[in-house]
């Protein structure tokens, strides 16, 4: 198996916690994040500071990053041009990620625009990325159910990767369980079929989960043949709609531990990432 990457995603982490973390302690976070070597880290989002006011310090954490000795690549979270313009500006970003959902409810929610103006949107975002050297990562949120009965089926989540992909030639698509509904059949059902339908395409998995069910879906990513995961120390974060208030982010302690396990190899200094999981209790007390 080639390379096991993990994203780790102190943005998702942060973004939902009401008390306003320090800009400071951001940056010592992330800075000691950069030092374990993740693939990339998804460190922080450019959108209104109405909807997500935890993150309005974006700019000035990434303004006093130093990149120099970290591998890790950094991505940002948008959900308008606006947000995709301002992120080209940084050289220092190499991800724009933008939350598309099957659920035009949850879309609506989200970004306030419905599945035509989102795919409109998107592909505004590509160009801009495009122009600016930036790969764009789509999450193809509410990937495997929703709680608004809105339809749902392995197809829908196909044909909408057919179009991402065929249209707009993403790059990098998340399939994302945001309320943390996904079942090992169904990861191991609709991962080798999107893995095997559109090779050029990278398949990542960004799964909210229960603490208690979190080994089972690991192991489901793993067999399916998908070798791009997201996480979150300790599993802080996800999403408020979840039905089990234990539901949260991946924990990237147990994916660590899990590809550990069974020597999958992945690029994270395993030392540093003791120390940043130390560090953790401070930001997320």
């Amino acid at each position: 198996m080639k390379e096991f990457k993990i994203i780790e995603c102190p943005r998702d982490a942060m973004q939902g916690i009401h008390e306003f973390i320090p800009t400071q302690k951001k940056i010592d976070y992330i800075q000691k994040l950069l030092s374990c070597q993740f693939d990339t880290l998804d460190c922080g989002s450019f959108v209104s500071e109405k909807a997500i006011p935890q993150m309005k310090d974006t700019k000035e954490v990434l303004k006093n990053l130093d990149l120099s000795k970290s591998k890790s690549k950094l991505l940002l979270i948008v959900a308008n041009l606006r947000g995709a313009k301002e992120a080209a500006e940084h050289e220092l970003i190499s991800f724009v990620g933008y939350p598309f959902s099957i659920s035009e409810t949850f879309q609506l929610r989200n970004t306030n625009s419905n599945l035509n103006e989102a795919f409109s949107n998107l592909s505004e975002i590509q160009h801009e990325c495009l122009k600016n050297n930036k790969k764009l990562v789509v999450y193809l949120s509410m990937g495997f159910g929703n709680p608004y009965g809105d339809i749902w089926n392995e197809n829908l989540v196909l044909e909408w990767i057919e179009k991402l992909s065929s249209q707009l030639e993403i790059p990098i698509l998340s399939l994302s369980d945001t309320i943390g509904c996904a079942t090992k059949e169904q990861i191991l059902s609709l991962f080798p079929q999107v893995l095997r339908n559109f090779p050029k395409v990278e398949v990542g998995a960004h799964l909210h989960v229960n603490p208690n069910n979190a080994l089972s879906i690991i192991e489901s990513v793993v067999e399916s043949g998908c070798t791009r995961m997201d996480g979150a120390i300790k599993g802080f974060g996800g999403c408020p709609m979840a039905s089990d208030s234990l539901t949260g982010n991946m924990p990237t302690e147990k994916v660590l531990d899990y590809l550990n396990s069974k020597n999958i190899n992945h690029s994270v200094d395993m030392e540093n990432f003791k120390k940043a999981y130390s560090l953790s209790n401070k930001i997320f007390n």
